[in-house]
């Protein structure tokens, strides 16, 4: 699948292009009104730019609108059936782990109360281990067990976990990161694990809401088709503009999570469990039905793991949710450079993901929201260039209200989508111009993730020290 992976960013950029290119020519197609001149104006001393002053015919306009909610409502019906054929499924070959047959195979069996064991992956993260495990041992229904997975650690990570009474688990030759690190504890801990001995994944660089555990135990109990939790996190305080922006970031996905009743994206990485029978699952269909390799349960090819691994369970048919009682806090990167290296890494880690599993009904939302991405990176960029072109070429300010309005509409998407981050976050929003300057930062950064996974460039892993002497692995 080595070919796929190269020409999947190429494949999405380009049905997005194809489609920006009929949206134009349906445009252009319905011709100038014949009573409206184009005003003029001179770009650079030479070259002559005509704009409309007018808004679009009312034609267009309901065209964009309804081939707009067409597709939308497209996807998010088929989205709904296809989670519903999974559901429903009986095929045990190739879902396992579908809600009906877990439902039959669980009936009239008591697996004991629901438990839940953290392990706690880290490398040289003194900075911020003692705060992390600070947040746990002050849950409402604190864990049964907690583990710091230590990797290759050359700092005080290991000594600061004894002391704080946890126990530690050190990697042995580990070449392969978190990845890595994890399978090494997961061999060890899973064939002890019952049924409703769950184990719960959380980054060294995260604190949990103190009704975190509790939320999950609750959900897990309830439903015992229910095969992960994953947290809702939000940005920590802090980092001026550049964390403003994450923050903000952080709590429209939180409100799109609300929106879908905690259906799931992706089982973040800052914090997750998992039933032993769901991780069990996916070490034994590793090079069947799943990429990697057999007896891992993370596949350490992937650059972002916890992307994979909502596949993988999404392909075996797993029932998972975010709800919105399980909430963390997690560090935001401290520089545009560190910004850079974890969204290029995040970025390219989900292209790859898709091109490791293809195209399946799992996938379908995955590709369509890349390929949604891809549209969103032309039509900003275009936007922002004409906007330019018009101020360049013209001697005065042009007044566009077809324009302005769209714009009003889209300043108040901005400030209603964060209006609980706080006041901070609503001003930023209301500015539009920094947010949409962050938004292009971040097309930037896809486009990037597209060209080094066409070239088949080398992806790396950073680790950036923050001021405050934490460390994030990026």
């Amino acid at each position: 699948m080595q070919w796929m992976q190269r020409a999947v960013g190429l494949a999405i950029i380009g049905t997005a292009a194809l489609g920006a290119v009929a949206l134009w020519v349906g445009v252009s197609a319905g011709g100038a009104r014949g009573s409206d001149d184009p005003e003029q104006g001179v770009l650079f001393g030479v070259w002559q730019v005509f704009y409309d002053t007018e808004m679009p015919s009312r034609q267009v306009l309901l065209a964009a609108m309804g081939v707009a909610l067409l597709l939308a409502a497209g996807v998010a019906g088929l989205e709904r059936r296809l989670l519903t054929s999974a559901r429903r499924s009986e095929d045990g070959d190739r879902m396992p782990l579908a809600p009906k047959l877990v439902m039959a195979e669980t009936r009239g069996v008591f697996a004991g109360p629901v438990t839940i064991t953290v392990l706690i992956p880290a490398h040289n993260e003194e900075g911020c281990i003692a705060e992390t495990l600070s947040s746990l041992v002050s849950q409402s229904m604190p864990p049964a067990r907690i583990i710091v997975v230590a990797d290759n650690c050359t700092d005080r990570t290991v000594e600061l976990a004894r002391e704080a009474g946890v126990d530690v688990f050190e990697t042995v030759a580990n070449t392969h990161k978190k990845a890595g690190a994890l399978n090494q504890a997961l061999a060890a801990l899973l064939p002890g694990q019952g049924d409703n001995d769950c184990v719960m994944v959380m980054d060294a660089d995260t604190s949990l809401d103190p009704g975190f555990l509790e939320g999950a135990t609750q959900r897990l109990t309830d439903d015992r088709a229910l095969m992960a939790v994953g947290g809702l996190f939000y940005g920590e305080d802090g980092f001026g503009l550049i964390g403003q922006f994450q923050r903000n970031e952080y709590a429209r996905y939180q409100r799109d999570l609300r929106r879908r009743r905690g259906r799931v994206f992706v089982l973040t990485g800052t914090a997750s469990v998992f039933r032993p029978r769901a991780l069990r699952a996916v070490a034994e269909e590793r090079g069947k039905l799943l990429p990697g390799v057999p007896g891992d349960v993370y596949d350490t090819v992937a650059l972002t793991e916890d992307n994979e691994l909502t596949l993988a369970l999404k392909c075996l048919g797993a029932l998972m949710i975010s709800p919105r009682e399980c909430t963390v806090v997690t560090e935001v990167m401290p520089t545009w450079s560190a910004l850079w290296a974890q969204r290029l890494r995040w970025q390219r880690g989900a292209l790859e993901n898709l091109g490791a599993y293809g195209v399946r009904t799992q996938t379908f939302r995955y590709w369509m929201q890349q390929l949604g991405i891809g549209y969103g990176v032309i039509a900003l960029g275009a936007y922002l260039l004409l906007i330019l072109l018009m101020v360049l070429a013209t001697s005065t300010w042009v007044w566009f209200p077809f324009w302005l309005g769209i714009g009003t509409v889209f300043t108040l998407e901005r400030v209603v989508t964060v209006w609980r981050g706080g006041p901070k976050a609503r001003l930023l929003g209301l500015s539009l111009f920094p947010e949409l300057c962050y938004a292009m930062f971040l097309n930037v950064v896809y486009l990037k993730g597209i060209w080094d996974l066409t070239l088949a460039r080398q992806a790396t892993w950073k680790h950036v020290v923050q001021p405050s002497t934490h460390k994030v692995e990026v």
